[in-house]
């Protein structure tokens, strides 16, 4: 591929351009960084923790639950263990919810932002 010879002008126009454009880059970034200054690393642990809670909220409630109608009407079949992958199904169901939730609210964030 031939080399494009370009005249200083051009190339000093093409750096000042490249400039411009990290500078509007890293001032987009602080911008952002400002609105999200509450969101420190607690912010994030419990972010974490409310998705452990989604959880282990309805698998206890499943275990309470299988553990009662044992104790109610015995049989056969362990109705705490049933209801235990029930309520870890639907707590995974809740987690995987509220982490679509929040990543498309960060999605629609990033958009109005550009």
């Amino acid at each position: 591929m031939p080399e494009i010879k370009r005249t200083p002008s051009q190339r000093r126009r093409q750096i000042a351009d490249r400039f411009t454009q990290k500078v509007a880059q890293k001032e987009t970034l602080r911008i952002r960084g400002l609105k999200h200054k509450d969101e420190t690393v607690w912010f994030g642990l419990g972010m974490f923790g409310i998705v452990g809670w989604a959880i282990a909220i309805p698998t206890l409630i499943g275990i309470a639950l299988g553990l009662w109608i044992d104790r109610t009407w015995p049989s056969q079949y362990s109705w705490a263990l049933m209801f235990l992958i029930a309520g870890v199904v639907i707590g995974c169901i809740n987690a995987a919810y509220w982490v679509r939730k929040v990543r498309s609210s960060i999605i629609e964030e990033n958009d109005d932002d550009e």
